[in-house]
Formats: C-alpha cells, sequence, structure tokens
C-alpha cells in the first residue's frame, strides 16, 4: 500500500515543509503520508533540515501517538477510548477487539491486515460505543457487530 523508503524522497518532502514555522509536525506528516510512518532513516534528514537533534526529533514522534514507526495494516480500526464510550461497555469492546485479533494497541494482525490504535473521542458519543474502520463509523457495537464489520473488510 505504502511505497518503501526513500531517502531522496524524503529529502524533497523535508524540503517542501522545512521553512514553514513549526516545521517538524507538518514535515512528520507527509513523511508519514508518503511512506505510512515515520521511518528511523527519516530521523536525522529531518534532525539535519531543522537544525535540532535527533532526540529531540525522536521526542516529537514518540510524544504524538498518530506517528507511527511502521506502516498501519491494509485496515485500521480505531476504537474509541473516551469517557461516554467508556460508560457504554467500550472496556468491554476493547478487549473483545484485542482478543479477536489477537494484537494489542498499536499492533497489526500477523498477516498485515487490520492494525489497531486507541481514539480518544470520536464524535460518536450518542452511538456509543463506536470506532473507524478505516474511515467509516461504526455505532452501537458488541463483539459480534465489530467481528462481522472486521469479517467484511477486504
Amino acid at each position: 500500500m505504502y511505497p518503501p523508503f526513500d531517502a531522496e524522497e524524503a529529502r524533497a518532502l523535508i524540503a517542501a515543509h522545512a521553512d514553514q514555522p513549526g516545521a517538524a509536525l507538518p514535515i512528520l506528516h507527509a513523511l508519514q503520508a508518503r511512506f505510512g510512518a515515520v521511518p528511523a532513516a527519516a530521523i536525522p534528514l529531518i534532525a539535519e533540515a531543522l537544525n535540532l537533534t535527533r532526540a529531540e526529533i525522536h521526542g516529537i514522534v514518540s510524544f504524538y501517538h498518530d506517528f507511527r514507526s511502521l506502516p498501519p495494516g491494509r485496515h485500521r480500526l480505531r476504537l474509541c477510548r473516551a469517557e461516554a464510550c467508556q460508560a457504554m461497555g467500550g472496556a468491554r469492546l476493547a478487549q473483545a477487539a484485542q482478543r479477536l485479533l489477537g494484537i494489542g494497541w498499536h499492533e497489526t494482525t500477523a498477516d498485515g491486515r487490520i492494525t489497531l490504535e486507541p481514539v480518544f473521542c470520536l464524535g460518536l458519543c450518542a452511538v456509543a460505543p463506536a470506532a473507524l474502520l478505516d474511515d467509516a463509523p461504526l455505532g452501537r457495537l458488541d463483539a459480534a457487530k465489530l467481528e462481522t464489520a472486521l469479517e467484511a473488510a477486504p
């Protein structure tokens, strides 16, 4: 789904954003959009372009949960972990999802099909517990409905 990391292409993406105020985040978003992740090999390139240390760039990447070091699976399941969803059985749903997929948070199934990510509010409180499968909202979920939705994903 994503191309392999290419240092020259990464340098071009970095250069395209390097002059923006607060350039680190736009650069990281651009790299992740292109390569599916912010590969470790990109960290020194960003640090050099922004005159920051590798540790500073690593700190930014590791602080924000949306950045990944490896590309996601073909499908991303994002389960809401906010209060409304928790009140409506979100913890049970999360346990069911982890059991069903055999993975934990921020992990991808062995076949590369599904990546499981927590999200802190999808704005779907009225249909809690909720999730996004890729960009499709799922509401009033329980384990059976979640399993059906995952089976329908190619």
